[in-house]
């Protein structure tokens, strides 16, 4: 404080160090930089008033108030209720958990929460809490007293997987779950709960919700609402039913006044539901007796009839999927539910791929959040948006028309504008139009989203070796990064070797382990590895693999199926990845990369990275010289090889490749 400008010239370091005491009286404290710039507003502030309020001290008057206003971003306020209830919540599902049990329950009113946030392994645990399986345990470093490295690691690891679930998280980085930062935490932990509580309102896990739409419906359009959207049409389904005359079209002031609750729980639990709550005037009285209905329900009481009164939409929104939870009121009508299944369209949405390639658009950070990337994509505007972040500067936005797009031919201009680009970026675009994407051709949709995807991780690598190397680095292939990896192996003292990224011995998991342990020795714990020979020993290596590379630092979006069955686009994918981590932490190794004197050698490693091993083409043998296309402007590539690789269907369901 003494060194700063505006005060050193006017008050001593006594005075500042008594200033400071009175709000921390214990001066070895550490403090986040907020909280300093608070208490350096308000010494500028004492200071100015005893000097008769003339502007700051030392003629920085403009100085304060450019520091006030930039510094408003950063004084965030807690929502104490928010904050209750999530803390409620992790005592409900974690009360139990052998490494957790004796940390809770935590205290909703101190900062216990944000302390023990601090080593990552709670919100881990919330994390396969909300989507079982998300993290293998293993990969949790769980020690009372962590280090800043492990610590790290764990909240590198739930970062990563938080991604992998659908969160947000692109402002979120690992020093900021390490100090604890209550805004940040608060925000993460209730994109989390949000996806647990959400996770029953979709077709595939409850398909007894087609009920809330006309058979005439377009099944497209019910699989391309969110799960929000999804629960507020059948809160509504229900209140137009118990006679309720409004629309409930949010979360907050729609619901303020508790009518809508009484009508609902009124049309899903008659037995608990006394007329007194509608007769009652007093909407605090009203939302006290909506709650005490609710808890007769098994509802757990996460809220309190103020955050119904002032409309809390998070809290409210957890409020009404616990009740679509217990009692969701829903026919179980066999005809209902098998227009559904003859639909066959939510296994093909649900496919490993468009979920890949879902969770890895989402992850970029576009405004467009995507919930069936079929449907979604089917305006041209989120493409353009992804083309936008991997490609900078490449869209024309004068062109573009933002959702929600009535006209037709407005979404073709934007669909056309997807293509034009992809081609300049020497995308194969050899079968596909604009006029597929809006009809929402799966197939060619998922072929150019495979290119978007590559396109981006190739350019990432191809930075760090440019950076490296200036001029005279190469353009990175894919026959590169299979390269890399086993030279790294190799040069690890092991004999595992990957011939191809459809090389079936790949499905035991063990190149991929060896290869995380060549980058980054003390990441893999062997102890807990199998031989992979079993099916059982196999899920479990694929699953520690794909918890251990997100515990290093790479982004990856496949399933432990994907490397069990040996998917090559995840297989590249996932290599890429931890390339790309390799390649930022340790740049001298770009320098090792191995060079390929002879270009037939390369040509030929290439076609048996994406060779079919039967003969018929699964994959044009051609795939490598797309990628190296970057460079040279040719691409061979057609669009029926790239579709080729989707994933078929056969009477609605998925068939993996062979």
């Amino acid at each position: 404080m003494k060194k700063l400008r505006g005060l050193n010239e006017v008050v001593s370091e006594e005075e500042i160090a008594a200033f400071l005491s009175e709000s921390y009286p214990d001066s070895d404290q550490e403090i986040e930089f907020e909280s300093f710039l608070r208490e350096y507003l308000n010494l500028q502030a004492r200071v100015s008033a005893k000097e008769g309020g003339g502007g700051s001290a030392g003629g920085g008057g403009g100085k304060t108030s450019f520091l006030k206003s930039s510094i408003t971003t950063l004084l965030h306020n807690i929502n104490q209720a928010e904050k209750s209830s999530y803390v409620a919540h992790i005592n409900t599902y974690l009360r139990y958990d052998p490494f957790l049990k004796k940390y809770l329950p935590i205290d909703p009113a101190g900062n216990q929460l944000f302390d023990l946030i601090r080593d990552g392994v709670l919100l881990c645990k919330l994390i396969n809490v909300a989507v079982p399986g998300t993290i293998d345990e293993r990969a949790i470093n769980k020690k009372r007293v962590l280090n800043p490295w492990q610590r790290n690691e764990n909240h590198t690891l739930c970062l990563n997987s938080a991604k992998a679930i659908g969160c947000t998280v692109v402002n979120i980085g690992t020093q900021d779950l390490v100090e604890g930062r209550p805004h940040l935490v608060l925000g993460l932990i209730s994109q989390i709960i949000k996806i647990q509580l959400l996770a029953d309102l979709n077709l595939k896990k409850t398909p007894q919700l087609v009920e809330l739409f006309d058979d005439s419906k377009d099944i497209d359009e019910v699989l391309s609402l969110s799960p929000e959207k999804m629960l507020l049409r059948w809160m509504n389904h229900h209140l137009k039913k118990a006679g309720y005359k409004k629309t409930v079209n949010n979360f907050s002031s729609d619901v303020k006044d508790g009518e809508a609750y009484a009508y609902l729980l009124k049309a899903l639990a008659p037995e608990h539901s006394p007329e007194t709550t509608l007769d009652t005037k007093d909407p605090d009285e009203r939302a006290k007796l909506i709650l005490e209905q609710a808890e007769k329900l098994d509802c757990k009481r996460y809220l309190t009839p103020t955050d119904i009164t002032e409309g809390s939409a998070n809290l409210n929104l957890a409020f009404v999927a616990q009740i679509f939870q217990h009692r969701n009121g829903l026919t179980s009508d066999t005809k209902q539910v098998t227009l559904t299944q003859t639909a066959t369209r939510d296994d093909v949405l649900l496919s490993r791929e468009e979920r890949a390639f879902r969770m890895w658009i989402n992850s970029l950070g576009v405004e467009s959040y995507v919930n069936n990337v079929f449907e979604d994509v089917r305006n041209g505007w989120v493409l353009l948006e992804v083309l936008d972040k991997v490609s900078p500067g490449s869209v024309n936005w004068k062109l573009a028309t933002k959702p929600p797009i009535k006209m037709p031919f407005r979404k073709l201009e934007n669909c056309n504008q997807v293509i034009k680009i992809g081609k300049q970026l020497k995308f194969s675009l050899v079968n596909l139009a604009g006029n597929d994407i809006v009809q929402g051709n799966k197939k060619l949709i998922v072929a150019l989203l495979w290119q978007l995807m590559r396109f981006n991780i190739l350019q990432l690598l191809n930075k760090l070796r440019f950076h490296s190397q200036g001029s005279q680095g190469k353009e990175i292939t894919d026959a590169d990064i299979l390269n890399w990896a086993n030279s790294k192996v190799k040069a690890s003292g092991r004999t595992s070797r990957m011939e191809s990224f459809k090389d079936k011995s790949l499905s035991n998991g063990l190149f991929f382990l060896e290869l995380l342990s060549a980058v980054q020795p003390r990441v893999v714990n062997w102890k807990v590895v199998t031989k992979g020979e079993a099916d059982e020993d196999k899920k479990l290596n694929a699953t520690y693999i794909i918890s251990v590379a997100r515990k290093l630092g790479c982004s990856v979006f496949l399933l432990p199926e994907d490397i069990i069955e040996v998917n090559q686009k995840m297989i590249l994918t996932l290599t890429a990845s931890i390339m790309y981590w390799s390649l930022q932490k340790q740049p001298q190794s770009l320098s090792e990369m191995p060079e390929q004197s002879d270009p037939s050698s390369m040509a030929s490693d290439a076609a048996s990275d994406v060779g079919s091993e039967d003969g018929a083409s699964t994959i044009a043998p051609s795939e490598s010289e797309e990628v190296n296309s970057l460079s040279d402007g040719i691409s061979n590539l057609t669009m029926d090889d790239a579709t080729s690789n989707a994933p078929s269907t056969e009477n609605g369901n998925v068939v993996a490749e062979s």
